[in-house]
């Protein structure tokens, strides 16, 4: 069956990927923050960044390629912790930002995860890369909270010094 109502097998995994690497693994690390093992694991920004976009620029564009079972968990799974790292600058304690470099951080990313997403739309994959591109929006919501926090944190100190 097919039809433009129909959500292919291809086009939920695409949305679902880019949902777990935009909301899935924040959350996981913001409900775990304590947990030691995040700063054992904890990388500097910028290695962290250009680490993910290359993992994730990979995976996107393999997918297709990836069978279906456990080579496909398999992928996901190095995706998620190549996710982890990403939102740990974020989120984490070890080598965390400030709020004005986790807003260009988190402002950065985004057009370079969504890179490969435009290309799967390109190859043909239109209904996949537009599903990744719409699930991956989280990560503005959360530049923008973050960015949001940062101005009114400023504009508080401002009027406390003036007044």
């Amino acid at each position: 069956m097919s039809g433009a109502g129909v959500l292919s097998p291809e086009t939920f995994t695409m949305a679902l990927s880019g949902l777990l690497v935009a909301a899935g693994v924040p959350s996981l690390i913001h409900f775990t923050r304590g947990w030691a093992g995040w700063r054992s694991v904890s990388l500097p920004a910028a290695v962290a960044l250009p680490l993910f976009v290359a993992l994730h620029a990979t995976v996107v564009l393999t997918e297709p390629l990836v069978p279906s079972g456990v080579a496909r968990v398999a992928v996901e799974v190095v995706l998620l912790s190549g996710a982890a790292l990403y939102w740990l600058p974020v989120l984490g304690t070890r080598h965390r930002l400030s709020d004005p470099s986790r807003s260009v951080y988190l402002y950065v990313s985004m057009p370079l995860l969504d890179l490969p997403a435009v290309v799967m739309v390109a190859l043909g994959h239109t209904a996949g890369g537009l599903a990744m591109v719409v699930a991956m929006l989280p990560i503005g919501l959360a530049a923008l909270g973050i960015t949001w926090r940062w101005i009114t944190q400023e504009e508080r100190l401002a009027q406390a010094g003036i007044e």
